[in-house]
């Protein structure tokens, strides 16, 4: 599957400012996508592709930070490096403990704000990869009945099948049975395969 090309979404009420990055960006072969304000970048559509957020701190409406808890609020992830012209250090704190990939002030140095975006752009890429790799799990899970389950869920914890035969009130052979179309579902190669799935997927014994 091709990977969708990143992109660079820029937040700035200020037009020129909005431009100057999108040049900068565009040095090392990122297109950037420009809003004027943290609401028009909220009525757009998500990007399809890896992408980070560069985002000004204070702008009429929204500011950086409201759009950044708007953003949590709504379980949209995107890594953001904060630029400001005035910035302070519970505002930096604030933002960095919020999950920003990095808190810039003016005048910035270009350097440091291609760096912060080749690291957003990265961390976004390896968040997606695991949202897919899980929404993938998922569905495989989702497609196993409520015995294959019970089963899954007793596998890694390390029960045998007679163990598990035993707590779920039925045949070793039964067990092996509902084991082996599991395994196939799940499309797992070893019980430390089914283990990671699990992990992954937050399946316990107890459900």
């Amino acid at each position: 599957m091709t990977e969708v090309a990143p992109v660079v979404i820029i937040v700035d009420d200020d037009q020129s400012f909005r431009t100057f990055l999108s040049r900068l960006v565009s040095t090392i072969g990122l297109k950037a996508i420009l809003y004027a304000s943290a609401e028009e970048f909220l009525a757009a559509r998500p990007p399809d592709g890896p992408a980070c957020l560069v985002l000004d701190v204070q702008m009429p409406g929204l500011s950086g930070l409201d759009l950044q808890r708007e953003l949590a609020s709504t379980g949209h992830l995107l890594p953001i490096v904060f630029i400001t012209g005035h910035g302070d250090i519970p505002m930096t704190v604030e933002a960095m403990k919020a999950g920003a990939v990095g808190f810039l002030t003016k005048p910035l140095r270009n350097q440091d704000l291609l760096d912060a975006v080749k690291e957003g752009i990265s961390s976004d890429r390896v968040a997606r990869l695991r949202r897919d790799d899980i929404a993938e799990l998922r569905k495989r899970y989702e497609s196993l009945t409520a015995r294959e389950r019970e089963v899954f869920a007793l596998v890694v914890t390390g029960s045998l099948n007679k163990q598990i035969a035993l707590q779920l009130g039925t045949t070793e052979r039964t067990v092996k049975a509902h084991r082996g179309q599991m395994v196939q579902k799940m499309q797992a190669d070893s019980v430390a395969d089914l283990v990671r799935m699990a992990d992954k997927l937050g399946i316990s014994a107890q459900q």
